[in-house]
């Protein structure tokens, strides 16, 4: 009995000797639908482009944010100026009333 590579085989033989034409096309036909598919899009890809060129919107510059770099080593009682004027936390504790 024939196991199941060989069978395998055997039908990829039949196939590529009675299909042979019929799988050429189906090549050609495959290539061709892809070089449709990249160009249509490109096309999209620049209609796209165009389209933001006209409305004005450029594509996003990032931005780049300044702040200063504190060093691990200093003291422990420095607080780093952005913190200097920043409002203090509730502790949670009622306010005294006058």
């Amino acid at each position: 009995m024939f196991g199941l590579s060989e069978s395998a085989s055997s039908l990829i033989v039949v196939i590529l000797v009675f299909g042979a034409k019929k799988l050429a096309e189906l090549v050609r036909s495959a290539g061709k639908s892809a070089r449709i598919l990249k160009a249509e899009a490109k096309a999209m890809k620049k209609k796209e482009q165009e389209k933001e060129a006209a409305d004005g919107q450029a594509a996003p510059v990032p931005q780049v944010l300044h702040g200063e770099v504190i060093p691990p080593h200093t003291a422990a009682n420095t607080t780093p100026p952005a913190a200097q004027h920043a409002p203090k936390p509730d502790s949670g504790e009622p306010h005294p009333r006058n």
